[in-house]
């Protein structure tokens, strides 16, 4: 009986370490201060959202992207300024502009680095008006 609760506890804490060396494979970068930007209102008075950005950046890749942030920062408010009110407003569509904010971040990263070097673009705070 105790040699299998030794074994259990040996393959609890081998897990236990396999998934923190996981989870260091990854840092956060987010854009400092929030992106702040207009969008195609309806309506006679402007629209504007302010959202925090964090990129899920892989390994050691975190000088690289933050070497590339301008670049980046640009293309969301680019992707966001053409976006309609409806679409902001609505959850379906934030979750698409997440998604293309990710798909042309991870391009420009290719273009510029030849690596993707992100996992994820997250949207952690949105606030539009």
């Amino acid at each position: 009986m105790f040699k299998y609760l030794f074994i259990f506890s040996f393959l609890l804490t081998l897990s236990a370490s396999v998934s923190q060396a996981k989870a260091s494979d990854y840092a956060y970068f987010g854009f400092e201060p929030d992106i702040v930007t207009n969008y195609v209102a309806v309506k006679k008075k402007m629209g504007y959202v302010r959202l925090t950005v964090e990129l899920m950046v892989e390994g050691d890749n975190l000088t690289i992207v933050e070497h590339h942030a301008p670049l980046l920062r640009d293309a969301i408010i680019n992707i966001i300024g053409q976006q309609a009110e409806a679409k902001v407003k609505s959850m379906k569509g934030r979750a698409e502009i997440q998604l293309q904010c990710e798909e042309q971040v991870k391009e420009l990263l290719i273009r510029e680095t030849g690596q993707p070097l992100i996992k994820k673009l997250l949207f952690t705070q949105w606030l539009d008006n």
